[in-house]
């Protein structure tokens, strides 16, 4: 996916330090997880977004508004305005839910964005993201670094990114294209890997007649 070829320069454009790296999950057998660097504190899912996924997606919105779920309010969730910010986004939900982990330069343009949005509402985070030229103009040009080919800002595309992250013990599944986050259920530092790939499995048992899905973890270096 175009978004890991240019991750490590994304990073350090918006000022992190590298002691959090994104890594390849090369499979979801235990085998293949094993090699994942631990700990991890967030994994990001490269999906397509097809007929049979749009359906989900609203049967489930449906499904949670009429039971309702369990939000824990520390949760830093932001919608999705800008078309195809959606890795920007992902890395945002990625690291804003990890913040007290990762360290910043002290002049980190991401820092700055998540400190002042703190206290926003998911779409005025999303309106902030539209003006703060800082990490657009970074994701625009590192998506023309890491890629030739890479898909312009405007560009209609149907891979979309999702990120998956623990917050107070609840594996929760971001996603600005939805009204609110996802909540998966109980996870711990030990097993949130493998219970995120959970997740992804059941992204992949919708869709079995599709291959083009990836994970990326962000994991201690």
């Amino acid at each position: 996916s175009y978004i890991h070829l240019y991750m490590p320069f994304f990073l350090k454009q918006l000022g992190m330090h590298p002691d959090w790296q994104f890594v390849d999950v090369y499979g979801m057998e235990p085998e293949l997880l094993s090699m994942v660097p631990r700990p991890v504190c967030a994994v990001l899912l490269l999906f397509p977004v097809t007929e049979k996924y749009e359906s989900f997606r609203t049967e489930e919105e449906e499904r949670i508004k009429a039971t309702g779920q369990d939000v824990k309010p520390s949760v830093y969730f932001m919608k999705q305005t800008i078309n195809n910010a959606c890795g920007t986004i992902g890395l945002i939900h990625a690291i804003a839910n990890n913040r007290e982990k990762i360290n910043f330069e002290t002049n980190s343009s991401l820092k700055k964005f998540l400190e002042d949005s703190l206290s926003m509402t998911p779409e005025e985070r999303a309106k902030y993201l539209e003006t703060y030229e800082a990490i657009r103009v970074t994701h625009e040009s590192s998506a023309h670094e890491g890629q030739t080919e890479a898909p312009s800002i405007d560009e209609k595309v149907d891979l979309h990114f999702v990120a998956l992250v623990n917050v107070g013990g609840h594996l929760y599944e971001l996603d600005g294209r939805k009204p609110f986050p996802v909540n998966h259920g109980e996870t711990t530092d030990d097993s949130f890997l493998e219970d995120a790939i959970g997740v992804c499995k059941k992204f992949m048992e919708r869709d079995p007649e599709e291959l083009r899905f990836n994970a990326i973890a962000l994991s201690a270096a």
